[in-house]
């Protein structure tokens, strides 16, 4: 890492000059690639706020030089709901463990098949257990592409901007619904034009109607999307997804999208929002991390009812959506991948089976591996249900070591970080292919504009140290 921001400067002179708080690139391609590993890992784990913040400025800098800046796929998906364009789905791809080897390994993969349409994306449950804050997951992404020689849009998401139903349901609820907008406006000062709203959690399929049902989730849904549209950036409009089923729970039906969004729409209204959702997520019998056998396995045997899917997705886009979003999806066979665009999904979220092939890779240390389990079952045991066999346990809890072993794991070394990568961008070229994203590049060049949105040093640096500012904590109505 640089232990220095006038190291950090020096070695990216050829490249950029850094004065202060100004930078000016001067040719990208003068970049030494060690040069942005270097940079990748400074934005990561550098040692103060100001060394952090930096790199992650820097690269942001460099990346935006080079024609690769943060983007909305409102208007792609606007497309595809009018006909436009088509005939694809659009993964969305959660990126967990080994984050910049990851992401490295979407890249090339999208580059040889000439693929635009895809998308980051991280949770809030992941932001938090992979120890990845906003700033920093958009740097180590925007240091990927340009490590790959990428050209173009990044579409990054903020995946399940997600209500705890039990804390809404409690006296904190007024604190739970303020830290959700606090979380949205990092993500979008993050360069995060994509968010997903979820406040499916708090569908209450015990009410009597369809309306008492999703009345709360309608409610909010309507709330968090008209604060994105008052702090979204100037030229952009976010896209924003919903969500009608929670995933893992009951199938969703049609009855209950035209239920949604005519709720939605109509209090959109009422706050002057004049401009919606761009997807919406359904559930068709997927779970998030698959179904697990008692041996740890996952089930492949998994029925999704892509009738209703296509049924949903039909729907969606005459209500001008892109149409319908299939999460939970990544453990299911690859045999099953070239049936959503047949049915017309928009999207699609990928994350579990990732993170199970850097675990299982056989180049990954069993060293670690084994410091990383022992360590869950000292601190993980709140997944740990009572049925459980070791092996549940073990894989349902793994995702929650990948945040305290992040370091160990970034610092593998080079020739096993190069395997599980070359597995993973092979994995990723498949699905791609099957999802018949090969190509999009120019379909996101005709419908997707890209604005230049202006970033600051002081930002990042602030950032980096977990600052909010009066001025954002004042507009998120949170108390001094």
């Amino acid at each position: 890492m640089f232990e220095s921001v006038k190291d950090l400067s020096a070695a990216v002179a050829a490249a950029a000059t850094i004065e202060g708080d100004r930078i000016t690139v001067k040719n990208t391609s003068a970049l030494a690639p060690e040069v942005i590993d270097r940079l990748a890992w400074t934005a990561a784990f550098g040692a103060s706020p100001e060394i952090k913040g930096t790199a992650r400025w820097v690269i942001r800098s460099l990346a935006a030089a080079a024609g690769i800046r943060p983007a909305s796929i409102h208007d792609l998906y606007i497309a595809m709901g009018q006909g436009k364009t088509g005939g694809f789905t659009v993964p969305a791809i959660n990126v967990r463990a080994m984050a910049y080897d990851t992401a490295r390994a979407v890249i090339r993969a999208a580059k040889k098949l000439n693929a635009g349409a895809f998308i980051f994306e991280i949770a809030r449950s992941e932001i938090g257990y992979t120890e990845q804050r906003p700033h920093e997951y958009a740097s180590i992404l925007f240091a990927a592409a340009l490590r790959e020689g990428f050209n173009g849009p990044l579409f990054i998401q903020g995946d399940h901007v997600q209500t705890n139903a039990k804390k809404y349901n409690s006296p904190e609820r007024d604190k739970e619904l303020e830290t959700l907008r606090g979380l949205i406006r990092e993500e979008i000062a993050a360069g995060f034009y994509n968010i997903d709203i979820d406040t499916s959690t708090l569908v209450d399929l015990d009410k009597p109607t369809l309306a008492e049902q999703q009345e709360v989730n309608v409610t909010l849904a309507a709330d968090f999307a008209a604060f994105i549209r008052s702090v979204e950036p100037s030229g952009v409009t976010v896209s924003i997804g919903g969500e009608i089923g929670e995933v893992g729970g009951k199938n969703s039906d049609i009855h209950e999208l035209h239920c949604y969004m005519e709720g939605l729409n109509a209090k959109l209204k009422e706050r002057g929002a004049h401009v919606g959702i761009s997807k919406i997520s359904v559930q068709t019998g997927t779970a998030h991390g698959g179904f697990i056998n008692a041996d740890g396995t996952v089930r492949k045997d998994v029925a999704i009812d892509l009738v209703a899917l296509e049924e949903l997705s039909t729907a969606a886009r005459k209500y001008g959506m892109g149409g319908a979003v299939q999460h939970g999806a990544s453990t299911l066979p690859l045999e099953a991948f070239d049936a959503f665009p047949r049915v017309g999904a928009c999207e699609i979220h990928l994350a579990t089976d990732f993170q199970n092939m850097v675990y299982d890779h056989p180049q990954f240390p069993a060293d670690l591996k084994a410091e990383m389990y022992a360590w869950l079952r000292e601190h993980a045991q709140e997944e740990r249900k009572p049925k459980d066999t070791e092996e549940q346990f073990i894989y349902k809890a793994r995702k929650k070591a990948i945040g305290p072993f992040k370091r160990q794991m970034w610092g593998m070394d080079a020739a096993q970080r190069d395997a599980i990568g070359a597995s993973l961008e092979e994995r990723f070229s498949r699905l791609m292919s099957l999802l018949k994203i090969n190509g999009t590049a120019d379909a996101v060049k005709q419908f997707v504009t890209v604005p230049h949105v202006p970033l600051t040093l002081d930002a990042e640096v602030k950032a980096a140290a977990g600052i909010i500012t009066a001025a954002e904590r004042k507009a998120e109505g949170l108390a001094d």
